[in-house]
C-alpha cells in the first residue's frame, strides 16, 4: 500500500499530489487536498495545521480514493456528493455528475420569476429529466411557495432524486414520475426547466474520461445533432394549456439551434445566460398557447 496507518496527513497529502500528477490529473494539488477532506471529514485549516496527524484506519479509504481518482473518476463521484448552488447533494453512477455551469439554469429562471412577479405567489414547476435533482430541489428550496412534478426514464436516477429532495426538505413539494419528456404528466405548469442530454452521438467517444467513462449514457446522449429532446420538449410544452416558462441548459454552441426548434412552435426567446467561461449555458423560451 502507498499509504499506511502511521503515515502523516501532510506525507499522505503529498503523496496523493504526486501520484495525480504521475496520472496527468488537471489540478492534482487541489484534489489531494479535496479528497483528503472529504474522506476524513476535516476543514482544510486542519489539513494544514494538523500535519503531523496519522491516517491511522483511514488509510485503506485513501488508498482506494487515489486509485479511482488516477483512473480519472471525478472527486465528485469518489466522495459520493456534490456541491450546487450552495447545498450538497448525493451523486451515484447512476446520475450525471452536476457542473457549476448548470447553476445558470437556476439563476436565469429566478431572474425571470422575479420580473415577472412570481416569486410571491404560489406555482408549479415541471423538472425534465431531472438525474440527481438538483434543478427541482434548488428551485424548491429557493422558492418554499412553489411545487412540483419532476421526471426522468430511470428509476434509479428517481431514487437518487428523492433522496436529494428529503436531505434539502422539499419531500412534500414535489412528485416523481418515471417517464419520458411529460408524458403523462397533468400540469398546469408555470415553468419548465431541463438539462437534457445534448451531446451528438458521434462526439461521444471524444468527450474527456471523468464524462466519457463515469457520467451515465442517457444522460449524455443527445441523438445524431444533439437536439433530439430539446424537440420533443418544445413539442411537449407547446401543447400545454397555459402560458408557459421554458429554461434549458444548452451545449456552449446550441443556444441558436434550440431557439429555432422553440420558435418554430410559437415560442418566444426571453433570455439567456452564460456559463463560467463565457458561453451561452441557458436559454429561456416563453410560450403563450
Amino acid at each position: 500500500m502507498r499509504f499506511r496507518p502511521d503515515q502523516s496527513l501532510a506525507d499522505a497529502h503529498a503523496e496523493l499530489t504526486r501520484l495525480l500528477v504521475e496520472a496527468g490529473i488537471d489540478a492534482p494539488q487541489r484534489d489531494a487536498r479535496f479528497l483528503l477532506q472529504g474522506l476524513l471529514k476535516i476543514g482544510g485549516a486542519l489539513l494544514i495545521s494538523g500535519g503531523t496527524r496519522l491516517l491511522g484506519a483511514d488509510a485503506a479509504r485513501v488508498e482506494d480514493a487515489a486509485r479511482r481518482r488516477m483512473a480519472h473518476e471525478p472527486v465528485s463521484r469518489i466522495l459520493g456528493q456534490r456541491a450546487f448552488y450552495g447545498r450538497e447533494f448525493i451523486v451515484t453512477p447512476d446520475v450525471l455528475d452536476p457542473r457549476p455551469d448548470t447553476e445558470a439554469v437556476v439563476e436565469l429562471a429566478m431572474d425571470l420569476l422575479k420580473a415577472r412577479g412570481l416569486l410571491e405567489r404560489p406555482f408549479s414547476i415541471a423538472d425534465i429529466g431531472t438525474g440527481s435533482g438538483v434543478l427541482m430541489v434548488t428551485l424548491l428550496a429557493e422558492l418554499p411557495q412553489a411545487q412540483g412534478v419532476a421526471t426522468d426514464l430511470s428509476e434509479a436516477a428517481l431514487s437518487v432524486a428523492r433522496r436529494n429532495a428529503e436531505i434539502h426538505g422539499v419531500t412534500d413539494r414535489v412528485r416523481f414520475v418515471a417517464t419520458s419528456s411529460l408524458e403523462g404528466c397533468q400540469g398546469p405548469f408555470d415553468l419548465v426547466v431541463s438539462n437534457p442530454p445534448y451531446i451528438s452521438t458521434e462526439e461521444i467517444g471524444g468527450l474527456e474520461r471523468a464524462v466519457r467513462d463515469y457520467d451515465p449514457l442517457l444522460a449524455l446522449d443527445g441523438g445524431g445533432d444533439g437536439l433530439d429532446v430539446y424537440r420533443k420538449i418544445a413539442r411537449d410544452s407547446a401543447s400545454l394549456i397555459r402560458p408557459l416558462l421554458v429554461v434549458l441548459e444548452v451545449g456552449a454552441t446550441q443556444a441558436g439551434q434550440v431557439e429555432r426548434l422553440f420558435t418554430d412552435v410559437g415560442a418566444r426567446p426571453v433570455g439567456q445566460r452564460k456559463d463560467l467561461g463565457g458561453h451561452i449555458r441557458a436559454v429561456a423560451l416563453e410560450i403563450h398557447p
